[in-house]
């Protein structure tokens, strides 16, 4: 990494990060972590040298599965690993599923049969898929979006969350905020365009993914969805060439991985050069 520029993670989050955001020899800092803490970066930048800042912060990744998917097993598989990869601690994690009513009763029952595979206990035990969250004060922050009846899950454990799931509201708070757990919130929506319009109602706009059989309706999804990746037919986040990063408050001032990571890296000059010789006037050498 070029002098003068670092790299703050969460794991050395905010209290490591101050000194490095108002350092007034540090020309850039990037950040992955929350946008709570992104925005601490912006203000050190402010309050000293204008250092560039580049942030990879929240999401509240959506789900959408158009009324004309197929393979709902597929579906389902690629939604479980989604939701509960890493007990939801991944910031493009599926957080919400937006899914048709002509097709949810058939995905849940295929979703939901998904869950026995979810086991949560020691992680060194090859039979569970799922470990304990990464401290007691961010499992009692999950376990407190823990309400209501769930179709499935909803306990708390010791230090582990089980992969849980609610029918919600698009406007419930489960729906709206960054839980960083094993919790997804499912959302009924009567027709596309409503899949579509319920997606980007977020503050968040970091990945998404989109489930359909129509070529015609995955890219138009795609495009009309504000993330910086979506997917479609499956759940990911590219590769090393694909550029990530997010738009509002998911993301601002470049991108990781891809050809554009080099661009956060550097700074644009101008040179430009007199080639007239004072000897000859106005003739160029």
């Amino acid at each position: 990494m070029p002098r003068g520029v670092f790299q703050v993670l969460p794991g050395n989050g905010p209290d490591v990060g101050e000194p490095l955001g108002r350092h007034m020899d540090v020309d850039m800092v990037t950040f992955t972590g929350s946008t709570e803490t992104g925005r601490r970066f912006l203000r050190y930048s402010a309050d000293s040298n204008l250092k560039k800042v580049v942030l990879e912060c929240g999401g509240k990744n959506p789900a959408v599965v158009l009324s004309d998917a197929e393979n709902l097993d597929h579906v389902a598989g690629h939604i479980a690993m989604a939701a509960f990869w890493n007990m939801g601690e991944n910031c493009s994690a599926a957080s919400r599923l937006i899914v048709h009513r002509d097709v949810k009763d058939a995905l849940l029952d295929r979703l939901l049969a998904r869950m026995r595979d979810w086991k949560t206990g020691d992680p060194l035990d090859p039979a569970n898929h799922l470990g304990a969250l990464v401290d007691a004060e961010h499992c009692a922050k999950v376990a407190g979006y823990l309400k209501g009846k769930a179709l499935a899950g909803g306990t708390v454990d010791g230090p582990h969350v089980q992969p849980t799931i609610y029918e919600v509201k698009a406007n419930d708070p489960r729906a709206r905020e960054e839980i960083f757990g094993p919790v997804l919130s499912v959302i009924t929506v009567a027709s596309d365009d409503e899949a579509i319009e319920v997606a980007n109602d977020t503050e968040y706009g970091l990945a998404a993914s989109v489930f359909t059989s129509s070529n015609r309706k995955a890219l138009r999804a795609a495009r009309a969805i504000k993330a910086g990746t979506v997917t479609i037919n499956c759940y990911g986040e590219g590769d090393i060439t694909t550029p990530f990063g997010g738009y509002k408050q998911s993301g601002f001032g470049g991108r990781d991985k891809g050809m554009l990571a080099h661009d956060q890296y550097t700074e644009v000059k101008t040179i430009w050069i007199d080639l007239t010789d004072p000897s000859d006037g106005d003739n160029l050498s």
